[in-house]
């Protein structure tokens, strides 16, 4: 998501509210890596309430998704409620995300609602497609990856360097 490198949307539809749904850990060191993008933005965060996640977005507007994530249908269907709910009230001109399995009901609605998305894939797959880079690649509006090595699992991809 640097400003050069092709992963933006574009100085003439420079998102200026952004929604940056990722899940704590990993995907969320990846956003807040972000940071000079990100900084001069009116954002709000969605992700699970984990005490590294409390810490890191202390001083951050935060909506705290429902885990876990991974092949749970009821938590699913939650957070497709909750993606409702953030995205009617927060009014994004981008969500971003770097997965995983709670990117998906954002991505889904917000492609209903047509609202720029913008995806990137972890930096630790190189030789496999995530689940969350496949379900969310096609609801993408610009899709990112960090590795030459995953532009390949991705048609389309734009590479924008590893960003940890």
């Amino acid at each position: 998501m640097r400003e050069h490198g092709g992963c933006t949307p574009g100085a003439a539809g420079r998102p200026q509210r952004v929604l940056l749904v990722g899940s704590s850990g990993g995907h969320l060191a990846q956003l807040l890596a972000l940071k000079p993008w990100w900084e001069s933005r009116d954002r709000t965060w969605v992700t699970f309430a984990t005490e590294d996640a409390k810490s890191r977005l202390r001083d951050e507007r935060v909506v705290w998704a429902h885990f876990p994530t991974t092949r749970n249908l009821p938590n699913l269907i939650r957070n497709f409620f909750l993606a409702i709910s953030v995205l009617r009230r927060q009014r994004p001109d981008a969500v971003v995300s770097t997965g995983a399995g709670v990117a998906v009901p954002f991505f889904l609605l917000a492609r209903v609602l047509r609202i720029r998305t913008v995806y990137l894939e972890v930096y630790d797959r190189l030789d496999t497609r995530t689940l969350t880079g496949r379900l969310c690649r096609p609801l993408s509006s610009l899709f990112c990856v960090q590795w030459e090595e995953q532009a390949r699992l991705y048609k389309g991809s734009h590479v924008v360097g590893t960003l940890l």
